[in-house]
């Protein structure tokens, strides 16, 4: 796995043959990348911030408001296409070899699973989350029993899309002694998944990966 001083030199050297598009979401998506791995070590929640952050650079785009279908959507698309890519399989190695204890303890805590907030939003009721949590378990054990590369990241990018969502929009204190576990084993997920992620867009130049969000304007 190529971290971020690996993949900026690999960028520089690069660059000049990758179309703009391509150029631009690396560019950006590294430079999330360097902040997050200079927090990491003594502020995970600033450096999962910073990761997801690198993760949107990478897989964002913009797209006519008919077509829109949310941000979750648009991150298991690009993950499929992700998986699809990676021809060195480094996304079943980091999911199988590397990360499969916590993924498994990840998936899990409920605390990173939505319908339990949802049910402590007074949004469904106990019996709901509580069905809805099994059968997400049980989707998740036949994923992983298949080996299913592909089933297994989207349902972990779930959980850390509701992480997400707690810590952007001010639902958890910073550095809070609660749910510390699964903050660490979020971060340690994203501290490889992103670099990979990148890495394999830049093996892949000539793949059509769509206009940034916000393109630069002079």
């Amino acid at each position: 796995m190529e971290i971020y001083s690996d993949l900026k030199a690999r960028h520089r050297a690069e660059r000049a043959n990758y179309p703009h598009n391509l150029t631009l979401r690396v560019h950006r998506s590294l430079s999330w990348l360097n902040n997050a791995e200079q927090q990491r070590n003594n502020d995970s929640d600033s450096a999962f911030i910073f990761y997801w952050i690198a993760f949107n650079a990478a897989y964002g785009f913009d797209v006519d408001s008919e077509y829109r279908h949310g941000e979750k959507q648009s991150f298991r698309d690009f993950l499929t296409k992700i998986v699809a890519l990676d021809s060195e399989q480094q996304l079943e190695k980091l999911v199988w070899q590397k990360f499969s204890g916590p993924i498994r303890v990840l998936l899990d805590n409920q605390y990173v699973f939505q319908p339990f907030w949802d049910f402590h939003n007074q949004r469904i009721d106990e019996t709901e989350w509580t069905e809805k949590f099994k059968t997400a378990k049980a989707a998740a054990h036949t994923a992983m029993t298949n080996r299913s590369t592909e089933k297994v990241l989207a349902i972990v990018c779930d959980r850390l899309y509701t992480l997400r969502n707690q810590l952007i929009h001010g639902g958890a204190t910073w550095q809070s002694a609660a749910n510390r576990d699964a903050m660490r084993d979020c971060t340690e997920v994203m501290a490889c998944l992103v670099p990979t992620v990148i890495g394999i867009m830049m093996d892949h130049p000539n793949t059509l990966w769509g206009a940034p969000i916000y393109p630069i304007v002079d």
